[in-house]
């Protein structure tokens, strides 16, 4: 599927284009197509705030032991979110989410391992929340592709698009309808918990500092303050690994210098 061409372009974001880098390609920002979907709003989630929660702040290391196979660190991380508040459900979409960025073998390992650490809580007498399943009704075909597509870009912050899909338009296919449809509209796990995930496992794995960096931006577009991705750094460099702290605060520097020049007067 190959993308419209509008009728009329405007200068793309300078956020927008560093997203733009998790798939290589250019972003461009236009007016609605004729026909097209509008952006939905951002689902609600936790309201900004300057430090993350307990139960956020177990997210990124989660991610980060699953990326890395880590599994003792895994299992420690897992009852430290558990402990925190975090739900079975949650937990459980946290690794399922995962395999579009680890790939299958480390979310079913994770999965694995949460099964294991939820079976021995149990033995122990704690009786973690279960939590609920989605609830939203997944639509399917054309309109999936238009859900994900609206998702896609509303965490951009325009619409993708570019030589790469040119080349390859299959791939953005896949992206839409199934990472930001099928995944990105199941509820019961909020946006910005999806967002840490995906720093953890980013930071964790080398080699993908433009995507990580991408993703620092999309963070702060659903909701996450400076201060909470400052303070997930830290996290990285104490529970997890000192390189991986370190990608992450070069790409939250890169972040925020990027939105400092967007607000600077031409």
């Amino acid at each position: 599927m190959t993308n419209t061409t509008p009728a009329r372009q405007r200068k793309p974001g300078v956020l927008a284009a560093a997203f733009a880098l998790s798939f290589g390609l250019a972003i461009t920002a236009s007016h609605a197509a004729e026909g097209s979907v509008e952006p939905q709003a951002i689902p609600p989630a936790q309201p900004a705030a300057e430090t993350l929660s307990a139960r956020q702040q177990a997210i990124p290391l989660i991610a980060a032991f699953t990326a890395t196979s880590d599994m003792p660190r895994l299992n420690a991380a897992l009852n430290q979110g558990l402990d925190a508040g975090l739900t079975v459900s949650e937990a459980k979409e946290i690794l399922v989410q995962l395999y579009a960025y680890t790939g299958f073998p480390r979310s079913l390992n994770a999965l694995g391992e949460l099964m294991k650490v939820v079976a021995e809580r149990k033995q122990r007498g704690i009786q973690d929340a279960p939590g609920r399943e989605p609830g939203r009704v997944i639509p399917s075909g054309d309109e999936l592709l238009a859900v994900g597509k609206a998702n896609q870009t509303r965490i951009a912050g325009a619409p993708v698009q570019g030589p790469l899909f040119d080349f390859a338009p299959i791939i953005n296919q896949y992206l839409q309808a199934h990472l930001f449809g099928d995944i990105f509209e199941r509820d019961n796990l909020d946006w910005q918990s999806r967002e840490l995930a995906t720093l953890g496992a980013l930071a964790a794995t080398p080699g993908v500092e433009p995507q990580l960096r991408s993703h620092m931006a999309a963070s702060m577009r659903v909701g996450l303050t400076a201060s909470q991705l400052h303070q997930l750094t830290q996290l990285l460099a104490k529970h997890g690994d000192a390189q991986a702290a370190a990608r992450a605060s070069e790409a939250l520097a890169h972040a925020l210098a990027t939105m400092q020049k967007q607000t600077q007067p031409n």
